[in-house]
């Protein structure tokens, strides 16, 4: 399977992804390019999006960059900024780009934006190739 190929494999069994309302938008072998809307049930108390959906996103996003080689890797290390608010209606993007790779780890870098291009989260994500396919999990 090609990076696409794998990435829509995952997303078939990742039933939070979908529920998200994740789109796979661009990918290509260790990144991945995703768009998700913001829905009223995604909202806190205080009228903005909840911290944890925003972080899921990200991590979806590293999850579909990190393991779209065909190679499983879970994550190690995960770490977010939130640099602007996010509202109900908003259109969310994730770009997650490979930093640096080894034999046993990867550093990812993911930067959530809204529709306005405005960089509203910073992620990071240290993952662990656990030396299995996806196809075997």
């Amino acid at each position: 399977m090609n990076a696409r190929e794998t990435a829509e494999y995952m997303f078939g069994k990742d039933m939070f992804s979908q529920w998200l309302g994740i789109e796979l938008v661009d990918i290509k072998e260790n990144y991945c390019f995703l768009k998700m809307p913001i829905r009223p049930e995604m909202i806190n108390g205080l009228g903005t999006v909840h911290g944890g959906v925003t972080f899921a996103f990200a991590d979806s996003a590293l999850a579909f960059s990190s393991n779209n080689s065909g190679d499983a890797a879970v994550a190690l290390n995960c770490y977010i900024n939130f640099t602007k608010a996010v509202r109900d209606g908003d259109i969310l993007t994730a770009e997650s780009i490979l930093l640096t790779d080894t034999r046993k780890t990867a550093v990812y870098d993911i930067t959530i934006k809204n529709q306005n291009d405005e960089v509203v989260a910073s992620f990071r994500g240290t993952i662990y190739k656990i030396g299995k396919k996806i196809t075997e999990l």
